[in-house]
């Protein structure tokens, strides 16, 4: 590679449900893999940057990645090389499922590894309620395999993930730890089905892209950001350009660079030739 090569180097963040794979999915389609193969047979530095636990992402490494962002920025790495770990205190974990708990929430908590699911909560989805959210929940217990929430063996917590009928079952929760964790209630969510995350303000997608780009030795204008949903908007920020999934949320693409067919529809391709990235 030369020296024009090397300065036209680019970090690239995927997100990966929704972005990389279809919702709940651990299968890229075959023509987002062969982009991201190319761009870093071309020199580009390519990570998946995630809500998903390290855990999670673990079936994705095999296609080839440089490092990745798991857990909204809760734990960011680069090769084998650990460049952020950041979960609850013990003190935020237990309060927060109690007080989750006791409003009748449904959750999943997130450790490094494993995911630990309420399993009541497929079953209140398949009362008929939210049809994407339920396709989601079941590609994610078939194909990524949470463990039941009563096998929870008290590892660090990095996130968790709510299904809830009213946003008010929230609200004891917001008001201990509003000022220390963000409650994301997402866009798909419909009027008796709310399902969200709550993530540490400590960290989100953009400052572990940040940190990465410096770890790596990226100049923040040479980095380029793919997502899809509100959830990524902290890494749209960031980013020097940004991309979202043309069927991902109206409010992501307002402050995107770029807007790209949807992943099934070969997006990630589609953006990597139109960015000049292969």
């Amino acid at each position: 590679m030369n020296k024009s090569d090397a300065m036209n180097r680019k970090l690239i963040f995927l997100d990966v449900d929704g972005t990389l794979t279809p919702p709940g999915g651990y299968e890229p389609p075959e023509s987002a893999l062969r982009a991201v193969r190319r761009a870093r047979e071309l020199g580009h530095k390519v990570f998946l940057c995630s809500g998903r636990n390290y855990g999670m992402l673990e079936p994705l490494h095999k296609f080839g990645f440089d490092g990745g962002i798991a857990s909204c920025g809760g734990y960011v790495y680069a090769g084998d090389e650990v460049l952020y770990d950041c979960p609850l205190t013990e003190e935020q974990k237990h309060k927060l499922i109690t007080l989750m708990s006791d409003e009748g929430v449904f959750l999943s908590i997130e450790g490094k590894d494993y995911s630990y699911g309420d399993e009541r909560a497929r079953d209140f989805l398949e009362q008929g309620r939210n049809r994407y959210l339920t396709s989601m929940i079941e590609a994610v217990w078939v194909g990524l395999g949470p463990k039941p929430l009563d096998e929870y063996d008290g590892c660090p917590i990095y996130k968790v993930v709510f299904t809830c009928t009213d946003t008010r079952q929230i609200e004891p929760a917001k008001a201990a730890f509003g000022d220390e964790l963000q409650f994301i209630v997402h866009d798909f969510s419909e009027d008796d089905c709310f399902f969200g995350e709550i993530i540490n303000r400590k960290f989100d997608k953009g400052s572990a892209a940040r940190m990465a780009a410096e770890a790596l030795g990226f100049d923040m204008a040479d980095t380029i950001g793919f997502g899809d949903s509100r959830i990524d908007i902290e890494l749209i920020e960031a980013v020097g350009t940004s991309v979202c999934m043309g069927d991902g949320s109206e409010y992501l693409k307002e402050h995107s660079d770029l807007v790209c067919p949807p992943t099934n529809e070969d997006g990630i391709e589609w953006a990597f030739r139109k960015l000049g990235l292969i």
